[in-house]
C-alpha cells in the first residue's frame, strides 16, 4: 500500500498534538496517510503501554488514517543507530510515502529530538541503492520521500512553513482526547505531569488560533523544513 504521508511519534500520542489537523485535512482531500510510533510509551507516568495502544488506536480511527504500526522502540533509551536507522528504513521502503512528518528538531522530551534526526537520517539512507532490506514481499527497494517536515512540540520552535487546518481543529482535538489517561481530567487520581494539566490542554487550540492569525486563517500548524519550499507561482502563496 503506497501512502502520500508518513507520520511518525516518538510516542503515541505526538503525531495527533503536533500534526494530527494537517493529517485529518489532508485525508479529508482523499490523500492516503499512516502513522509509525517509535515506542510505546511504556516510561510515561500515566496509564501504561497496553492503555496507549488502545488510545492510539482510537485516534486514528478518528483520523481515519489507513494504517497505523508501532515499532517497540525502547523508551527513552532507543538511539540513532544502525540497527534502528533500518527499521525506520523499512517503513519508509514499504509505504514509498511522498510526504514524512516527525517530531521536532529539538524539545523538552528526549525522545523527540532524537526521533527527529533518527527519522529524517533513515529518509536520506532509505533512498541509496546499496542498503538492502526486506519485508514480507522480498527485497525492498530504495525509496526516498520528496520532503521531510518536522512538526511543533511543547517548544515554540519558529515554524517554517504553516498549514491551514481551518475547520479541522475539532478532529484534532477528538484525536488528542482519545488519550483519556494522559490530558486534564479534574477526576482523574493519576499524577500529574506537564501535559495533563487543563492550561496545556487549551494550549492546543490557542497556539493553533495563535498561528492562525499570524497567517490569516482560523487555525494553522506549523513546521519547520529540512530544505526550501518552492512554489511555481508566488500567487500560490495564501
Amino acid at each position: 500500500m503506497k501512502l502520500d504521508i508518513l507520520a511518525f511519534g516518538a510516542h503515541p500520542d505526538d503525531v495527533e498534538l503536533g500534526c494530527s489537523g494537517t493529517i485529518a485535512k489532508e485525508v479529508a482531500n482523499g490523500k492516503k496517510v499512516g502513522i509509525v510510533d517509535l515506542t510505546r510509551g511504556e516510561l510515561g507516568t500515566r496509564g501504561t503501554a497496553e492503555t496507549r495502544e488502545e488510545e492510539a488506536f482510537n485516534a486514528a480511527k478518528i483520523l481515519g488514517v489507513s494504517m497505523r504500526t508501532n515499532l517497540g522502540f525502547s523508551d527513552g533509551f532507543f538511539i540513532n543507530d544502525k540497527a534502528h536507522q533500518l527499521a525506520v528504513i523499512k517503513m519508509i521502503r514499504k509505504y514509498q510515502p511522498e510526504i514524512i512528518l516527525c517530531n521536532a528538531i529539538e524539545d523538552r522530551h528526549i525522545d523527540h529530538g532524537k526521533g527527529s534526526q533518527l527519522v529524517r537520517d533513515a529518509c536520506f539512507l532509505s533512498g541509496l541503492l546499496k542498503i538492502e532490506t526486506e519485508d514480507d514481499g522480498g527485497k525492498q527497494k530504495p525509496w526516498r520521500p520528496k520532503q521531510v517536515y518536522h512538526y511543533m512540540q511543547w517548544k515554540n520552535i519558529e515554524p517554517e512553513l504553516a498549514v491551514d487546518i481551518s475547520g479541522f481543529i475539532d478532529k484534532k482535538m477528538a484525536s488528542v482526547l482519545a488519550y483519556k489517561t494522559q490530558f486534564f481530567d479534574a477526576h482523574s487520581k493519576e499524577p500529574e505531569t506537564p501535559i495533563s494539566s487543563k492550561n496545556f490542554t487549551d494550549s492546543i487550540i490557542y497556539r493553533a488560533k495563535d498561528l492562525g492569525r499570524l497567517v490569516g486563517v482560523e487555525h494553522a500548524e506549523g513546521f519547520t523544513v529540512e530544505r526550501y519550499v518552492t512554489v511555481d507561482s508566488l500567487f500560490d502563496l495564501k
